[in-house]
């Protein structure tokens, strides 16, 4: 079978890859990066090196690529030609590649392939893969959707892993955590006839989206801003804090008792699923920039983003989310020239009244929760 991945980075290659290779896919990447494309087309193989004591590799063939830039043909044919089609190049880049799945489905709809097919957007988002239908809507015509609802469809997903900071000589070459976890909601597929081995598939996937944003993708974000705050570089650096490690400890047991209290998860298992991310983030193999990790800090300040919505959903049931509000005092003094949401940021706090600015990122109409909101920064910000 063939598999279309948008995104040849480090988690197209490093996860989405491994599994689909291990499913016997020859995959096509997609992407605008030319070395790693070129490298991809004339080498048809790469490396995946496992971040822990025994520095594994795992090697991975049947692999090409494909610049989109330069030939934007060869990316809808791919699209009419395979099994599946699959992102990971991130929220903001999916409106620029919607056009070429479009045009490869209305291509494959031509040809009068009635093979079933499923999208997959594979990216740290909730509703990645209706999102992504969202945006190619403006690209189909009334045929084409006619074909969509029958054939091709748009499952939404969860993916886990950790890739740390890449130094390698080999431009392929990608290292990652032991621990992966891909998670497929089987509402809106279509093509069942695919089961894909180390693919969890479930009937309701908020449950465990939610789970990882609000556990893995918090956390992480909390050992970041508070990293930075107290003047470290790297997660492993700043998780030697005892401070930040049980900042770490203490929004995980906020983030989870709002999981356990909405979705009913046991919490033996959630106890053990945390004390896992904790594993996760201090292993020594894995050095991540809290730079990195931090970035964007207006996204990450959403409505619905991984601080603001479980602050206002324990609020709602009456729980305690005292300690993710001092996380969001440090994000709101975090500055760093070279994230432009940063520099953003700053720059509207010093030209706008705070309580507006806070209104604006986050989507917030209460008043209450502001005032604390600014409560926490001034609190940091002393």
């Amino acid at each position: 079978m063939k598999a279309t991945h948008f995104g040849a980075g480090n988690i197209g290659r490093g996860f989405i890859g491994e599994v689909l290779a291990d499913n016997n896919f020859f995959i096509e990447f997609v992407d605008i990066n030319e070395k790693i494309i070129n490298a991809l087309i004339n080498r048809g193989e790469y490396h995946i090196g496992l971040a822990h004591e025994g520095r594994d590799t795992i090697h991975i063939t049947n692999v090409t690529g494909i610049n989109n830039a330069k030939n934007p043909e060869a990316a809808i044919n791919s699209v009419a030609t395979s099994d599946i089609v699959t992102t990971a190049i991130g929220p903001n880049v999916i409106p620029f590649i919607v056009e070429l799945i479009a045009k490869g489905i209305r291509k494959r709809r031509k040809k009068g392939n009635e093979t079933p097919i499923d999208i997959i957007a594979c990216e740290n988002m909730i509703g990645g893969s209706e999102f992504l239908y969202s945006k190619m809507e403006a690209f189909l015509t009334e045929e084409d959707k006619a074909y969509i609802e029958e054939y091709v469809g748009f499952p939404n997903a969860a993916v886990d892993r950790i890739v740390p900071i890449q130094s390698p000589k080999d431009p392929l070459f990608v290292s990652v955590e032991p621990f992966k976890e891909w998670i497929i909601e089987n509402k809106n597929r279509k093509a069942t006839q695919i089961e894909l081995n180390s693919v969890h598939y479930v009937e309701d996937l908020k449950p465990y989206i939610e789970r990882k944003l609000f556990s893995v993708n918090t956390g992480h974000a909390t050992v970041a801003y508070s990293g930075m705050y107290a003047g470290y570089t790297t997660v492993d650096e700043a998780l030697k804090d005892e401070g930040i490690l049980q900042t770490l400890k203490d929004v995980l047991d906020e983030t989870g008792t709002l999981l356990i209290d909405k979705w009913h998860f046991d919490e033996e298992q959630h106890d053990a699923y945390k004390k896992k991310i904790v594993e996760r983030f201090i292993n020594p193999f894995i050095s991540d920039e809290l730079t990195r990790v931090g970035r964007t800090p207006i996204r990450k300040l959403g409505y619905n983003e991984r601080f603001i919505r479980p602050i206002r959903e324990l609020r709602e049931r009456g729980f305690s989310y005292k300690t993710l509000l001092a996380v969001v005092g440090k994000i709101l003094c975090y500055e760093n020239i070279g994230d432009d949401q940063s520099m953003e940021l700053k720059k509207r706090k010093e030209q706008e009244p705070l309580d507006a600015v806070l209104k604006d990122i986050t989507g917030l109409d209460d008043n209450t929760l502001i005032a604390e909101i600014i409560g926490a920064y001034h609190a940091v910000k002393r």
